[in-house]
């Protein structure tokens, strides 16, 4: 499997994960529609935020770590809302598909 973004196709793992990290918004929109959402400014601020920890520290932060940056950038943003949000795996793992980074890695995708 694989996506299609600014017409060149983009190897993913089995799970749909990019082997090669793309954070343009080209790569987000194709990666979502593929997973059947329409991006909202709340999907792209959690994208935004996946992004910057990566480029930080070259992986993507546990569900702890993420929700209480949430809740800085985000008032009164809880698991709920990012579960609502990403309603497939959940934030840890959907957004970070959908933000064009590799597969989390740890236990629990972390």
């Amino acid at each position: 499997m694989g996506y299609i973004i600014n017409g060149e196709e983009k190897e993913t793992d089995a799970d749909g994960y990019l082997l090669e990290p793309d954070l343009s918004d080209e790569a987000a929109q194709a990666i979502a529609a593929a997973e059947g959402l329409a991006l909202t400014d709340a999907h792209w601020t959690v994208i935004r935020y996946f992004r910057d920890k990566y480029r930080e520290d070259g992986q993507t932060p546990n569900f702890r770590h993420f929700m209480k940056d949430m809740a800085e950038q985000m008032p009164g943003a809880d698991a709920k809302l990012m579960y609502d949000l990403f309603p497939k795996d959940g934030p840890a793992k959907q957004a970070v598909k959908i933000a064009g980074l590799p597969k989390p890695f740890g236990k629990g995708g972390y």
